[in-house]
């Protein structure tokens, strides 16, 4: 199980990764802080994203499209308020990390709930000879 953990985490980046490099460069204008934001906030969220996965593992929540719901926005704010503050950091602009938190916001949350599902639908199919 902790193998899946760990290849779901790095797919979810991959996919995070591309996201975040394309919002960066459109709002920044700028090549250098769309790799330096993608590239930072994609090394430190694989560690986040895996204790995220853990602790909902823990969860008795069942499995349904409401706890895929819920999850996808916990990880979601999880996510944002880190992106925001590394986005400051890079940019030294509060105006910016704001745009770049907010579009980012909804094309997460939109790409993480399919992830999600597919991973879902993965797993069980895979349980089911």
């Amino acid at each position: 199980m902790k193998k899946l953990f760990i290849l779901k985490a790095f797919s979810w980046r991959l996919v995070g990764t591309l996201d975040l490099l394309i919002i960066s460069y459109i709002i920044t204008g700028n090549p250098n802080y769309g790799m330096s934001i993608s590239l930072i906030d994609s090394l430190s969220k694989i560690f986040l994203y895996y204790f995220h996965e853990k602790i909902w593992t823990l969860s008795k929540m069942e499995t349904s499209d409401m706890r895929h719901l819920i999850k996808s926005f916990s990880w979601r704010g999880l996510a944002t308020v880190f992106t925001f503050i590394l986005s400051y950091i890079l940019t030294d602009n509060v105006n910016t990390s704001f745009k770049i938190i907010s579009f980012e916001f909804f094309t997460k949350i939109f790409l993480y709930f399919t992830h999600e599902k597919i991973w879902h639908f993965n797993c069980n199919l895979n349980k089911n000879p």
